[in-house]
């Protein structure tokens, strides 16, 4: 629960954060006849990810069971790849996410209606995408339909209630040590994921060694204990596991987690001059007064890079995330 907990909050968190980013900015420059298409093509995106993960779900039901094995296994190899992709993506691009969105916004708003619907379903329905994806994939890997949705809804509640908090200006967070820390959590519990899938492949009889158990631990770690299921459904924990299991365990989590956490990703870089004076230009304080020689634009619910802080967007405007859906 606590893994689907994580994949929730960290893809809805990133969600918010472009919601918020592109909401502020539509504000702070008085484009609030815009806010109804970039709504409009958010919620398409929500829609799709979750058409997409009922299709996933009723869809395999009826195939036959190597059929499903070999469907679950492949799938979470996907998901696997696109959630080690989403944390090193995040990573590496956070402090310039905001320019980035700015930039594509701009360039929509000069097309029209339909490059704004299309703009803000393409930001959002990636996370969507690829929450339903890994979602499920953990849901045939537990075997429990309902534990691992309870965790992702609560994960996305929570991440609702922090992307709302920092478009108020109600709440600050170091985003750089936050996505490094989730990510790094997450790569722990996408190699359980990726284990289990080659379990599944091992079923289907796509892969073989299906016989060949490692070692096994059932009697020391029953699977029906309350430690066995904390286990298993955090990490995908197998008491039996298979050698190619383990082996592609370790082969994925240890290379991955040192890339991951390499000083040059992770140490802190001392900032020039002119980045200094753009992140001063890009802070906005509480009280909604931009600082000295602020950037207009600046603040619009996340700021970029380590040690920046989530500051507030629209509250010097006297805008809510739904402004004004006229238009």
């Amino acid at each position: 629960m606590f893994g689907n907990y994580l994949i929730g909050l960290r893809e809805g968190l990133e969600a918010s954060l472009v919601v918020c980013i592109l909401v502020a900015y539509l504000v702070k420059t008085g484009r609030r006849d815009a806010l109804r298409p970039v709504w409009t093509g958010i919620a398409a995106a929500v829609l799709l990810s979750m058409a997409f993960g009922a299709v996933l779900q009723f869809g395999s039901q009826t195939m036959t069971f190597k059929a499903q094995e070999a469907l679950g296994g492949s799938l979470s190899v996907i998901a696997v790849g696109l959630v080690t992709w989403m944390v090193f993506w995040m990573r590496r691009t956070a402090r310039h996410l905001k320019k980035e969105l700015h930039g594509k916004l701009d360039a929509a708003l000069a097309m029209g209606t339909g490059a704004l619907v299309v703009t803000a379903f393409l930001a959002v329905g990636r996370e969507g995408l690829e929450t339903a994806l890994f979602i499920w994939t953990a849901v045939q890997a537990t075997n429990d339909g309902v534990r691992p949705l309870v965790g992702a809804l609560l994960g996305l509640l929570t991440a609702v209630v922090l992307g709302w908090l920092f478009y108020r200006g109600a709440l600050k967070i170091n985003l750089a040590k936050f996505f490094t820390w989730t990510g790094g959590m997450l790569i722990v519990v996408a190699a359980g994921v990726l284990a289990y899938g080659f379990h599944d492949l091992q079923e289907a009889d796509v892969l073989p060694g299906l016989g060949d158990k490692a070692f096994d631990i059932s009697e020391q770690i029953p699977v029906d204990s309350w430690y066995g299921t904390l286990l298993k459904g955090v990490f995908n924990f197998q008491p039996d596991p298979t050698w190619l299991q383990v082996a592609v365990w370790a082969l994925y989590v240890v290379p991955t987690l040192l890339v991951f956490f390499a000083p040059g990703r992770t140490g802190r870089v001392a900032p020039s001059r002119a980045v200094t004076e753009e992140s001063k230009r890009d802070e906005v304080p509480a009280s909604g007064v931009p600082a000295s020689g602020g950037d207009p634009d600046g603040g619009a619910g996340a700021a970029d890079g380590d040690g920046d802080r989530v500051r507030d967007g629209a509250r010097g405007t006297g805008g809510h995330p739904g402004g004004e859906r006229e238009g």
